[in-house]
């Protein structure tokens, strides 16, 4: 496994939040992108919000987070963290996903995602989320 990072979600303070998280940790943004990017995964309202945002913050370690779009309901203590697994190739992201989505809700089945990955999202049977993601160029 690649790296395991923690992934923070706002619901609409996303840019606020890592402004401060820059300032205080230092070092320069990953990567930041905006929902507006990619219209198809967001409504008229989502647009100028995070839709992913990295920022390195140690060895190996990213702080990522990113605004919820409107679909997705209000911001909850329940929902604002996820475990984000960088897997080091599209067989470990499928084992992983299977074996940790096992008796949980997988809401989105590992697929070719439009960010050049292979991407799937789910809670655990215990209501954790987790991403898993792989990045075909790396």
């Amino acid at each position: 496994m690649a790296a395991v990072n923690p992934y923070l979600t706002f619901g609409g303070t996303c840019e606020a939040a890592f402004d401060f998280y820059k300032a205080a940790f230092g070092g320069e943004f990953q990567t930041l992108a905006r929902f507006g990017e990619m219209p198809e995964m967001c409504g008229p309202g989502d647009k100028d919000k995070i839709m992913h945002v990295a920022l390195p913050i140690g060895k190996g370690s990213v702080l990522m987070g990113s605004d919820a779009h409107d679909s997705m309901g209000p911001v909850t203590a329940g929902n604002q963290y996820t475990v984000s697994i960088q897997a080091s190739s599209e067989a470990e992201a499928d084992k992983l996903f299977n074996a940790l989505s096992a008796g949980g809700n997988p809401y989105m089945p590992m697929a070719k995602a439009p960010w050049n990955a292979y991407f799937g999202m789910f809670n655990d049977k215990f209501g954790i989320q987790w991403l898993i993601n792989f990045d075909y160029v790396q």
